[in-house]
Formats: structure tokens, sequence, C-alpha cells
């Protein structure tokens, strides 16, 4: 039993959906397992068994109540530049693929994704697959293995998902059946309005139109879900938190690298009460932020090269020397150094860094993959790390996490750490007193983990309220 959410464009909400309907079931007592064919995201995350998967498909997994694991994500594609991606497969590195070899270089890839799903229909009950981007991108439809060839190998009832909030939804969705071959229409079962603000009942007219038009159901309209905004695909998507918190005494600014990833490090921090998260590419904000932090990158060195070309590491140069804070997370730690050898990711050789910590970076074959566990003025921290850049201290440092700090900059390889709420408020308090700023943890405010599993919750209860469960259930049992 297996259903797949595709969408009309990416970003239409194809992974929230696919959250909230695995939770659903998940209440039920159904076990389900979430699944995607290939994901292109430099957000992912590293599994128990040492696997990387992307971001989304974890969360699909934590919505189901389930471990995660490679099979939910066989085929991760991870920009390095425009015109090349690393390919991690069943959760480890597999190669690089370049834009010419997209359309014709995939069929490998294609049946390792299809017995990667087959093995998870054997032991769950129920599969809910999520497409990528559009099934309508009909120049892949011939390599295609994640939205409609997916479905045509093991024969799915698909719904399609439409973001109503960025308009012309309905063309939207009836030009993506219009473009499909007779045998791709077939498998079309209904549409999920989604993302809308307002009165359900002034669409009436248009869904009914759509309903005629392509004789298939809308199965319900979501609302916009104000607060939802968890582990975007997208590096450095306008997640939730960009456009409902605006306020907080505390302001930090997350530098837009061009190749960011695993910036959903930083939703723990917005998400703390009191603390105003922006994400920016202007040196004047880096020079007047109270806190600026500098993300993963999938291209170091190109994007310490637009870091310079910006103004913005003058800026940052500023900031260290005047005592105020300057966080790096694995890549933008990495360029925190005074130097790097990368002749792996970039294949440059040597480089200059910030010069902002006393340390130096060498980059390695090997990725490193895993689930560190350490403490930090006497809180406990469990992160992830995915690198294959390593930095060693070259003079008077204190320890932070793996990494290191001198005066006001601080600098650490793991990922995930601010999800731990103690560690999270005792830092940003510190880094606060730093700036100069009076700010402390709000009482009683909830834990970043209880924030996640409510949003999940959220999602379930959009779906049992606002959609035709009846039908969505029919379809999943085939």
């Amino acid at each position: 039993m297996s259903v797949l959410v595709a969408g009309t464009t990416s970003d239409a909400g194809k992974s929230l959906v696919t959250a909230g309907i695995c939770r659903w079931l998940a209440r039920q007592g159904i076990r389900v397992a979430p699944f995607k064919a290939q994901n292109m995201s430099n957000n992912s995350m590293v599994c128990a068994d040492g696997a990387e998967i992307g971001r989304a498909q974890w969360l699909q997994a934590r919505a189901a109540g389930v471990e995660p694991e490679a099979a939910m994500n066989p085929v991760l594609l991870k920009p390095g530049s425009d015109r090349r991606s690393h390919v991690v497969a069943l959760g480890k590195p597999f190669g690089v693929l370049e834009a010419g070899e997209y359309a014709t270089g995939r069929a490998g890839l294609g049946q390792l994704a299809f017995d990667a799903f087959a093995q998870l229909r054997a032991r769950f009950d129920v599969v809910v697959c999520e497409g990528a981007g559009s099934p309508a991108e009909i120049n892949l439809r011939a390599g295609d293995y994640v939205n409609m060839g997916l479905a045509r190998r093991f024969g799915l009832p698909t719904l399609v998902v439409g973001d109503i909030d960025r308009g012309g939804v309905f063309a939207a969705m009836y030009g993506t059946l219009a473009l499909l071959d007779a045998e791709d229409q077939e498998l079309v079962k209904g549409w999920i309005v989604n993302k809308f603000r307002g009165d359900p009942g002034l669409l009436h007219p248009g869904l009914d139109r759509l309903e005629e038009l392509t004789a298939r159901p809308v199965l319900g309209v979501l609302p916009w879900l104000h607060g939802v905004w968890i582990d975007s695909e997208d590096a450095l998507a306008a997640a939730g938190w960009t456009r409902e918190r605006h306020g907080g005494s505390l302001r930090v600014a997350v530098v837009r690298f061009p190749r960011a990833s695993n910036a959903t490090d930083v939703d723990a921090l917005a998400a703390e009460p009191g603390v105003a998260v922006s994400l920016t590419a202007e040196p004047d904000v880096v020079r007047t932020s109270d806190v600026v932090v500098l993300p993963g990158s999938r291209a170091t060195v190109d994007d310490l090269r637009w870091l310079r070309d910006r103004g913005l590491a003058g800026a940052l140069t500023e900031r260290a020397a005047a005592g105020r804070p300057v966080l790096g997370l694995c890549g933008g730690y990495q360029m925190l150094a005074q130097e790097i050898t990368d002749h792996v990711e970039s294949g440059v050789g040597t480089v200059v860094g910030l010069g902002l910590l006393p340390t130096t970076v060498t980059f390695t074959p090997e990725k490193t993959l895993g689930r560190p566990v350490g403490h930090w003025r006497g809180h406990e921290v469990s992160a992830y790390e995915i690198h294959h850049g390593s930095a060693v201290a070259t003079g008077d440092a204190e320890p932070f996490l793996d990494g290191w700090r001198s005066g006001a900059v601080w600098g650490t390889t793991w990922h995930g750490a601010f999800d731990n709420d103690g560690f999270r408020r005792a830092w940003l308090a510190e880094a606060a007193a730093q700036a100069g700023i009076a700010w402390s943890p709000a009482l009683g405010a909830p834990g970043f983990a209880m924030l996640r599993e409510s949003m999940l919750d959220r999602l379930a209860d959009a779906v049992d309220e606002h959609l035709d469960t009846r039908t969505l259930s029919r379809l999943v049992a085939g």
C-alpha cells in the first residue's frame, strides 16, 4: 500500500504534506515509512547507522515514529556548483553527476531507488512517497524515477499538491495533468490545494470547475499553517521564521552563502523567544547585527571567495577585532581558519582563510559522517557531522565542541548542536553578553524538540480536518 505526493512546483508543500500524512497514519497504529527516490538538497542528516539522507526524509520518519534509514532517501544529490552535484547513494558518497549527464546518466541510480522502495514496501504497512519538483518536467521524463517514473513502475496512486499562496494554482494543476501522457495521467487521482489564507468558500467555484475539467476530485484545501517551517530542503529557503518572527532583542544575521548547506542549524535559534534571525549578504548588516553566523557550505573555498568579493570578509574582521560574536558552522567554521588546503572539494590547493581562528584546515577524500556527543559549560550536546575538511589548532584557543573559540569567534563542524535546549540558551546568553545585549532565556519557553513535535501534530491535524480522509485512505489502500 503506497501513495505518491507530487507537486505542481518545487516548494508547493510536498514535504510537509507527506510528513502530515505520515503522522496521521501513524496515529492510527499503521506502520508507515516515508520515501523520496531522489532528493536534490544540501540539507542532510546522519542516521543512527551513519547513513546520510535528506533532512526532509529524516523529519518524515520522525513524523511516522520510525527510525530514519538510507532506504527512505536512496539518492541524494548535493549541488556543488550550477553544473555538478555530488551523489550520495544509500547513505554513502557515490561520485559526481555533471549537468550534461543528468538526463541520461541516472539509470543505475533509478534501479537502486526502485530496489530501496521495494524493500520498504515489504517491511511497512504503507509507504508515503514524495515526488521532486513537478511531474510535468517532461524534458526529464525519459529517465525519471522519482515522479511518474516511480508511480508507473509500482502503480502508485498520485496526489498533486498546488501552492495557492504563489497564485495560478488552478492553471498549474490543469497544466500538470495536460502535459502528462495518457498512462501517467491515469495514475493522477486527485488534487490538494495548499497554503490557503482566508475563507475556503471563495474557492468553491474554481475547485468545482477543476474537478469538471480533470474528472478528478479535490481532496481538500490545507490552510496556511503559521509557525510551521521545519527542515526545508532548500539550503537557505525563505523559511517561516523569516516571515513571522520579526521581533527580538538579540539580532542574529545568517550569511546567505550561494552554496549553503545544513542551514537548518539556525532554525532552533530562530525559535528562541527574543531572538530575531535574518538572512543577509550585506556587509552593513554583518557589521551591525549582534551575532553573525556563517552556516555550512558545500563549496567552502568558492563561498569564501564570494565572501571577499561581496565585502563581507572585511566586515567579519571588523566584528572580530571589536569583540562582537561570529559563529562558524562546518564550512563556515573552516573559512575562519588561517589557511585551507583543499585538493578534494574545489581542487584549488592551498588558500588563505579569514584568519579569525588560529587553525588550519585540510580536506581529505574520506567524508566524516557521525553522531557525536559532547559537553560545553556543563551542558550535554548531541549533534551530527558531515564534512571532508578537518581543522587543527595552531595557536592558543579554547575548545568549543569539536572546534575552537578565540575571543568572540567561535567554530565547530557539528550540525544540530543548537537543537539542544540547554546548550543553545547558554551559548546565546554568552554571545549576547559579548555583544553587549541584555538577553536571557524566556522562562517556560518550549524546547525545540517539543516545538518540532507540535508542528508535526499540527500537520496531521490539518490533514484530518481539511482533507477527505476517506478518499485518502482508499487511495493509500490501493
